[in-house]
């Protein structure tokens, strides 16, 4: 099918790694490239996996107490260039941004921070910037990119990967882009929230 794309690069930035293993094994195994930063890279190399380090594709250290990781045009690029967008590939080409066709993020827990009665700056701390700015990136390029915006979904692409291999159709894309915009709504919404109450 004309509208199905492979999975060769995997960008993965999560919070909770519980039912990470399963995913990244059977990804491993379908041949994809890991790429992570931080607590997530060293948990994939610890599962015997290669894992390249964001920072080694931006040349940026993860500045700020890691307030700022994978906030890179060389990051973004990757997700939302537009395959079939010949400038784009130019663009690609020029800045040597790496494609990225998968991005699997779990999001601070925002909720759970508040909830456990945290002071102001923790809870203001648990407000994550690059994994909702990923989620959004993946799922408006959902044409080209697979987005999986939670843990939630971890075992969703697994069955996929069961089923056909590291290939997912337009339309499974497109399911995960509307669960991703559902994720990044809660999440604001949750957010929102907080600092009106």
């Amino acid at each position: 099918m004309a509208d199905t794309k492979k999975i060769k690069t995997a960008l993965i930035s999560v919070f909770h790694k519980d039912g990470l293993d399963e995913l990244l094994k059977k990804l491993n195994a379908e041949g994809v490239r890991f790429l992570s930063t931080g607590g997530t890279q060293s948990f994939i190399e610890s599962l015997g996996y290669e894992c390249q380090k964001v920072e080694d594709v931006t040349t940026y250290p993860s500045i700020l107490g890691g307030r700022v990781k994978t906030l890179h045009p060389k990051v973004f690029g990757g997700i939302l260039a537009r395959r079939d967008n010949a400038g784009d590939r130019e663009q690609m080409a020029q800045y040597e941004i790496p494609e990225i066709d998968l991005v699997v993020v779990d999001l601070y827990p925002f909720e759970d921070t508040v909830a456990s009665g945290a002071s102001e700056a923790d809870i203001i701390e648990k407000i994550d910037i690059g994994g909702i700015s990923l989620i959004r990136a993946g799922a408006k390029n959902f044409n080209d990119v697979v987005i999986v915006p939670s843990k939630a979904e971890y075992g969703v692409l697994l069955d996929i990967l069961n089923k056909q291999g590291a290939e997912t159709t337009r339309e499974q894309r497109r399911m995960f882009a509307e669960r991703a915009f559902g994720v990044s709504s809660h999440y604001d919404t949750a957010i929102h929230n907080w600092f009106n109450s």
